[in-house]
């Protein structure tokens, strides 16, 4: 008499196991791996502060510029002069009160 059994085989049991097991590896690199869906996120709220970074930076760097040509020989903007006077080499006019 033959025997069925109604168990999977060996073979079967291994290969939906291994299927499984690849799957799950490669679910959890996509959504957690160094280039998985939590990484971009990460990536874009990095992009986002530097590029902040970068326009404080460019609006620093103009505000500079202005003031450099202000003081150039070329153009001599004497209330600035005075301004970095003052706040430089502490220059106080006669009939001016410094409070502290």
């Amino acid at each position: 008499m033959s025997q069925n059994s109604t168990r999977p085989s060996l073979g079967a049991l291994a290969y939906f196991l291994l299927a499984f097991t690849l799957g799950s590896y490669f679910t959890f690199a996509a959504v957690q791996g160094d280039y998985g869906v939590f990484r971009q996120v990460e990536i874009a709220a990095e992009a986002e502060v530097l590029m902040a970074e970068r326009d404080r930076l460019a609006a620093e760097l103009a505000e500079m510029q202005n003031r450099t040509t202000r003081l150039s020989d070329e153009y001599l903007d004497i209330d600035l002069l005075d301004e970095q006077a003052r706040s430089v080499l502490g220059y106080v006019r006669a009939d001016e009160v410094v409070i502290h």
